[in-house]
């Protein structure tokens, strides 16, 4: 097999692979949603509002990419369910953050435990130095998928199901 088809294969191979892997972690997300009671975006939300932390509306419709009205009604289902909070600016009373309830977050994440036991397994197979190139990877492959989705947003759904996708275009 000639270098160029040895690496388009094995770019298919990490390509299927990394496909599994998401696709797999969204189920097992939606699961944990399942159980605590609430939509798999909204855990998503809330776990971006974890990694962020303490975060304006405005913010978490930045980082996430939806709406402020969308956003308002994340916020308003998590709240309900005890999961976050709004808490007003001490110093500018009309800006309000939000966060997430501690107590909750360690209950959900509980839910995680199999997870994390199952990958320290697999990166315990795995060098310092490969550590770092998997980091690298992760964190390189987190930026191409936000201007990915940055670059989908132009895009109309209605049209997009009604074109062949040869002719996909900006909407």
């Amino acid at each position: 097999m000639s270098r160029t088809k040895a690496r388009t294969t094995l770019l298919q191979e990490l390509e299927e692979a990394m496909r599994r892997s998401s696709a797999q972690g969204v189920l097992y997300g939606q699961t944990v949603a399942n159980v605590a009671g609430i939509a798999n975006s909204d855990l998503e939300c809330m776990d971006i509002l974890y990694l962020e932390g303490r975060v304006t509306a405005g913010r978490l419709a930045e980082v996430t990419g939806l709406t402020t009205g969308a956003i308002t009604g994340v916020v308003d289902r998590l709240e309900k369910a005890g999961l976050v909070r709004r808490e007003r600016d001490e110093k500018d009373r009309r800006k309000v953050f939000i966060s997430v309830v501690p107590e909750k977050a360690m209950k959900i994440g509980q839910l995680y435990v199999p997870m994390q036991q199952a990958m320290e397994k697999v990166f315990g197979a795995y060098s310092d130095e490969e550590l770092r190139l998997l980091l690298r990877f992760a964190t390189e492959g987190y930026k191409g998928v936000l201007a990915a989705t940055e670059a989908l947003k132009p895009f109309n759904a209605a049209r997009i199901m009604e074109t062949p996708f040869g002719e996909l275009t900006a909407c």
